[in-house]
């Protein structure tokens, strides 16, 4: 059997990142059972409302909902090209005495639309999950590094200081943003409900002899039965499209957050300042055994273009439907909806995985903080210059000399940064080394960031995090190259 498998294509999602839980969303035993439990809900509204149909038939329905017979599904389907009418005689099979009232007055897209729509809400609450787990990570992470200043950049240049906690509380914000949008549109997430073959509920209108109060009760009744308090109110056979493209356009915005991250942690694994996990016997490279690859940082970046470029497809089906449907969607919405949501709950796992294990060396921290400090300290020396009687534009002049040549020294020769050798020798700036050391307190310059990150978690993650669902960390995740 594993030989066999051997030969066959294995979708990297499902055999190397994705969850168990995230892959049964989008599995055929998930998405079959949602079927019959949605002829359940219809039968069971449309007896409610006055038609022939028994307990007896929902109850043998009901008892059926899970024990599918994929077989006799697929060898029904492989002679009428169905794949509804594949399960309806399937169910029916297991359920002769409901059969006659099976999928009556629908259409395809009653279960297989509204089953869309169920697994898109249950795969976005366990991505809102594992959000929450990640940013709990995050949280405790910058509050234990609120206050270890390090050097910030602009351009990737050496820039004011900022703190390593601050410098988490950006990677934090985007995805509160991404968290928040997701919340919105779960909460505004309607149902297909039952619409039948253009949109127009003919057939229920003939079911229920022109009652359109009972036709509009049933498209309610059934939405609440399957959890849904909105319903689309007007469609053509299938919900727009732009559902679909709405749902993954989240999705694109949470793995531009996950990228930008990614790529930080990259770029400060390069600088040695900080380090993804690294396991004891991990190889980081086949050819240098020195090497500590930002592996995993980078199977997220890789990931999340993925993602970011499956937008377009569902852009371009909701773009494409013409009138009340056609069925280019189909194929499309096969592959790209789920392998965006199983894509991002692999970066998820990750970003969860990396966060919680990131290492900080505050000592290469502060040897990068030494060699840019006295260059950005320049104004504040001119100032305790000009306390001490000397000429501030006198003074500029010289330490704009003496910066330039101890910026030629650690550029031309690869000496250490000799600015403050440099000034404490200089008579006219009139200061001691001791003097240049208070002036130097990194405290100084990071300005509010530390209290930036203490009031952002307060006001903002902390109240996100009391409100999320169950954290969503998983760290046995798959992370094999």
């Amino acid at each position: 059997m594993y030989q066999e498998s051997m030969n066959e294509y294995q979708n990297p999602l499902l055999e190397r990142y994705a969850s168990a839980d995230m892959s049964f969303i989008f599995s055929p035993r998930n998405k079959f059972s949602t079927w019959r439990k949605l002829w359940v809900a219809l039968a069971e509204a449309e007896k409610e409302l006055g038609l022939p149909i028994t307990d007896e038939q929902i109850g043998e329905m009901r008892a059926h909902t899970d024990d599918i017979d994929f077989d006799l599904a697929r060898s029904h389907e492989s002679k009428t090209r169905h794949d509804v009418m594949a399960h309806v005689y399937t169910f029916g099979t297991c359920c002769p005495r409901a059969k006659p009232i099976i999928h009556l007055g629908a259409t395809s897209a009653y279960v297989g639309d509204n089953t869309d729509i169920i697994q898109i809400r249950s795969a976005l609450k366990l991505i809102l999950s594992r959000l929450s787990g990640l940013l709990q990570v995050l949280r405790d992470f910058a509050l234990e590094h609120a206050d270890t200043a390090t050097l910030g950049f602009t351009h990737f240049q050496p820039a004011q200081l900022v703190t390593v906690g601050k410098r988490a509380a950006l990677w934090m914000y985007d995805l509160m943003i991404d968290f928040e949008n997701i919340e919105q549109f779960l909460s505004k997430l309607p149902f297909l409900g039952v619409k039948g073959t253009t949109g127009t509920q003919a057939s229920f209108l003939s079911l229920f002899e022109g009652d359109h109060e009972k036709v509009k009760a049933l498209d309610k009744k059934v939405s609440a039965n399957m959890g849904f308090e909105n319903v689309v109110p007007v469609s053509g056979q299938t919900y727009t499209r732009k559902i679909d493209f709405l749902a993954v356009s989240l999705l694109s915005s949470l793995a531009q957050s996950l990228h930008k991250m990614a790529n930080d942690i990259r770029l400060l694994q390069n600088l040695k300042e900080i380090e993804e996990p690294f396991e004891k016997t991990q190889i980081g490279s086949s050819a240098m055994a020195y090497k500590r690859n930002p592996m995993r940082s980078e199977r997220m970046t890789a990931l999340c273009r993925y993602i970011i470029s499956l937008c377009q497809s569902p852009a371009m089906t909701a773009a494409e439907q013409w009138f009340e449907r056609t069925l280019d969607d189909s194929a499309n919405k096969r592959l790209s909806v789920p392998e965006a949501f199983l894509a991002a709950d692999a970066c998820l796992l990750i970003a969860i995985n990396v966060s919680d294990g990131l290492v900080v060396y505050p000592k290469v921290i502060e040897k990068h903080i030494n060699e840019e400090l006295p260059f950005m300290a320049t104004e504040n020396i001119i100032m305790a210059g000009v306390k001490n009687g000397g000429d501030r534009q006198f003074l500029h002049e010289q330490i704009r000399v003496h910066s330039m040549e101890s910026a030629k020294k650690v550029k031309m020769e690869g000496k250490p940064n000799d600015l403050l050798d440099r000034i404490t020798a200089d008579p006219t700036f009139g200061l001691s080394k001791q003097d240049l050391e208070k002036l130097l307190d990194v405290s100084e310059f990071v300005g509010r960031a530390p209290h930036q990150v203490r009031e952002f978690i307060a006001d903002h993650i902390d109240p996100l995090l009391k409100r999320a669902l169950p954290l969503g960390i998983n760290k046995t995740a798959n992370l094999s190259v």
